[in-house]
C-alpha cells in the first residue's frame, strides 16, 4: 500500500478508522451526493496529505463502508470530499447523511496519479459521470500547479444535462482561458446549447496529438472501452494512457481477495494504472 508522507506530529494512519464528521452536503445529481467531512482530531486534520487519485474508505456506523475516490485535491486543507453514487445499501446510508452526523475515514489508500512524471507533459483528461470524481482531484491539482504541464484539456460527458456533476467546477472551467474544457452530452434538450454526443466520439472530433502528451480516463466501462480504442487508433501507446479502478476495490488493504486482477490486486497495486501496465494482467476486467 502506498502512504504519503505526512507533516505534523501526528500522522493518520490509513488502516484505523478515523472519527469524522460531515460539514457539508452537495446534492451533484439525482443520484449523486458529495459529501465534505473533517476529522473530528485537528491535529490529524492538519496534517492529513494525499495525491490525486489515492482513495478512502468512508463508514457509517451500522451500514458499513465503501472506497471512493478522495474528489478534493490535495491543496484543499479545510475539508476532504468524496462524490457517491446511490447504487446500495453503504451508499444509501452516505446519502442520508446531513451535515453534523457522524462517520469514519480510513485514508489516504492506494497509489496515484504519476503528476510528479507528468510535468512539462500536456495532459488529456476523458471523464464520464461518477468517474469525474478522481479526475476532479487530478484537474485541480493541476491548475493548481499550472506553470508544470503543458495543454491541459478535459472533456467531460454525462447522458443529460441534468447528470452533470459538478457545475460550479464546469462553469469555472469554461470561463478559464488557459484550459481546453468541452462538456458533452449523450441526450440533448431544449435547454442545452452545448456539445452532443458520446464522449469517444467526441474526442475523435478533437482529434488530439499524441505527442508529448498524456490520457487519462475514468467514467462508465463502456466509455473507457472505446475511449480507449479511439485513443489507439489516434496513435496514443499504451505507456501514455492511464486509468483508476477503485470501484474494484473492497477492503482496501488486500485481504479480502476480492479486487485481484491475476497476481496483482487493485486495493495495494493500484487503484492507477497505465494500459501498458493493465496490458500485462490477465484479461479479468
Amino acid at each position: 500500500m502506498s502512504t504519503i508522507p505526512r507533516q505534523g506530529k501526528k500522522a493518520l494512519e490509513p488502516l484505523r478508522p478515523e472519527k469524522a464528521t460531515v460539514v457539508d452536503v452537495i446534492r451533484e445529481t439525482h443520484n449523486i451526493k458529495s459529501l465534505r467531512v473533517v476529522f473530528d482530531d485537528e491535529e490529524l486534520m492538519t496534517s492529513f496529505t494525499f495525491q490525486p487519485g489515492q482513495v478512502g474508505q468512508l463508514g457509517v456506523m451500522g451500514a458499513g463502508e465503501s472506497t471512493f475516490a478522495i474528489a478534493s485535491p490535495p491543496s484543499q486543507r479545510e475539508y476532504i470530499q468524496f462524490s457517491v453514487m446511490k447504487t446500495g445499501v453503504v451508499t444509501t446510508a452516505i446519502h442520508e447523511l446531513a451535515v453534523g452526523d457522524r462517520v469514519t475515514v480510513r485514508a489516504p489508500m492506494g497509489n496515484h496519479f504519476p503528476v510528479d512524471r507528468w510535468q512539462g507533459k500536456n495532459v488529456l483528461v476523458i471523464g464520464g459521470g461518477i468517474g469525474m470524481a478522481p479526475l476532479r482531484s487530478l484537474f485541480l491539482h493541476m491548475m493548481d500547479h499550472r506553470e508544470e504541464y503543458g495543454h491541459l484539456q478535459l472533456i467531460y460527458g454525462a447522458r443529460t444535462p441534468s447528470d452533470i456533476c459538478y457545475r460550479d467546477d464546469c462553469r469555472d472551467w469554461k470561463q478559464c482561458g488557459d484550459v481546453d474544457f468541452i462538456t458533452t452530452i449523450d441526450t440533448g434538450n431544449q435547454d442545452w446549447e452545448g456539445r452532443v454526443g458520446l464522449v469517444p466520439a467526441v474526442l475523435e472530433e478533437e482529434e488530439p496529438s499524441p505527442e508529448n502528451n498524456i490520457a487519462v480516463t475514468c467514467g462508465p466501462p463502456v466509455m473507457i472501452k472505446f475511449v480507449l480504442e479511439s485513443l489507439g487508433k489516434m496513435g496514443f501507446r499504451d505507456e501514455q494512457i492511464y486509468t483508476t479502478l477503485e470501484r474494484r476495490m473492497k477492503c482496501g488493504i488486500g485481504l479480502c481477495g476480492r479486487c485481484n486482477v491475476g497476481p496483482r490486486y487493485v486495493c495495494t497495486d493500484g487503484p492507477v494504472f497505465s494500459l501498458k501496465e493493465l496490458g500485462e494482467l490477465p484479461d479479468e476486467m
